[in-house]
């Protein structure tokens, strides 16, 4: 859960959002580096008379040609395999169906006979002591923990996104249009997100809940709920 003076990530709960975080550090130790040499030739060249070796000097046209080459290629690499990571779904052990309305979510798992409900937002005056405004639901998304979940995302009137940040989760909710992508919570916990896809004037309305349970949790809450 991110707090008003937070200017990272939230905590990661899942292996993906480990590695976003890494490459975030990583491009962001590039950037540091980049400014710093440029910086320090701006300084140089401005302290320094210029001098026909500086101006004609073709070691350095071919070094600055080819170490932002190279850079990128720091840069491409990691990318592109987080990115196929991200698309990778191999034999999920639960299959969750997230719809989304003007202006609430709407829940199916496909794995059980008859296992579905919508989720609200907890209008403010109906809030409970200590949760959070604006973002507690009366259904939650109850999952098992450490077990790969395949979530498929779909719209009925407009355009949403099912997003929570901190498994790194973002798949945007087109109506007529399946799309999936997968995760791993690795350890118990709530975790918030919000549609992150304006859809109208109750935009903000619309936030996510996803509790992650041990897997013995999970199997009374789902014979209860579907009893």
């Amino acid at each position: 859960m991110a707090n008003h003076s937070q200017f990272g990530f939230q905590d990661a709960s899942s292996p993906i959002m480990e590695e976003l975080v890494e490459f975030h550090d990583h491009a962001l130790m590039v950037a540091l580096a980049i400014c710093s040499l440029v910086l320090y030739l701006l300084t140089l060249m401005l302290a320094e008379k210029l001098s026909s070796d500086t101006v004609d000097a073709q070691e350095v046209e071919l070094i600055w040609t080819i170490l932002p080459a190279i850079v990128l290629i720091m840069l491409a690499l990691p990318s592109l395999q987080i990115l196929y990571m991200m698309d990778e779904i191999d034999e999920p052990d639960l299959t969750l169906k997230a719809i989304g309305h003007q202006w609430y979510w709407s829940y199916e798992y496909t794995d059980f006979k008859d296992l579905s409900f919508d989720s609200y937002m907890v209008p403010t005056a109906e809030l409970p002591l200590g949760h959070f405004r604006l973002l507690e639901v009366d259904h939650r998304v109850v999952i098992p923990m450490e077990s790969p979940i395949r979530i498929i995302v779909t719209a009925d009137d407009v355009l949403h996104s099912w997003a929570v940040p901190s498994l790194g989760v973002k798949t945007d909710a087109i109506p007529g249009r399946l799309n999936q992508t997968s995760f791993i919570t690795t350890r118990p916990g709530i975790f918030y997100g919000q549609c992150s896809e304006i859809c109208g004037a109750n935009h903000s309305y619309m936030p996510i809940v996803v509790e992650s349970t041990p897997l013995t949790y999970f199997e009374n809450w789902s014979s209860l709920l579907s009893t």
